[in-house]
């Protein structure tokens, strides 16, 4: 199997070219991805608990969905394909806003990405891929941000920083 490839970007988020996953971990190198929040008609958030398996950030909890853009795929297209690979639903998706971040983790490897903030409702039961996601909850926001100064130590880094800079474009 081919391995996927990232598209590296400017702070513009205007493509600069392609690499492997995996070296763009290695060397932290700045490129596109999104984070997908679905909220329930209660405003609850969907969270996921990342696969125990996951090469980093395994078995924390994050937003209901994130990846990365293929090159040609758009921010929408991308969120949908990824929340219907990860989750196993489709729902009307909505962006909100983008932000870059650098996070490294303790495995040598390190996060530095352009963010698209991509947001949607389902009222529905995912159907979790176990090679993705350990499990999922839905979670009123204001709990979300209790439980993040509480227990730092059970989100991801990218979850974290919206939280803390991006509230106002993920509060319903």
């Amino acid at each position: 199997m081919k391995e996927e490839m990232v598209v590296l970007v400017n702070e513009k988020d205007e493509q600069i070219g392609l690499m492997p996953k995996m070296e763009a971990h290695e060397k932290a190198v700045l490129h596109r991805a999104f984070s997908v929040f679905v909220f329930n008609d209660a405003g609850e958030l969907m969270l996921q608990q990342r696969a125990l398996s996951k090469y980093h950030s395994p078995g924390l909890w994050t937003n209901t969905c994130c990846s990365h853009q293929r090159e040609g795929e758009s921010n929408l297209e991308a969120g949908a394909r990824r929340l219907q690979e990860e989750m196993g639903f489709e729902t009307p998706l909505k962006e909100m806003t983008w932000f870059i971040y650098k996070a490294p983790f303790d495995n040598g490897l390190t996060e530095h990405e352009l963010d698209h903030i991509m947001v949607g409702k389902y009222n529905g039961t995912p159907e979790i891929n176990p090679e993705e996601v350990e499990a999922w909850k839905w979670m009123p926001l204001e709990a979300v941000k209790q439980d993040i100064e509480d227990q730092p130590e059970l989100y991801t880094a990218w979850f974290k920083i919206i939280f803390e800079k991006y509230y106002q474009f993920i509060s319903q």
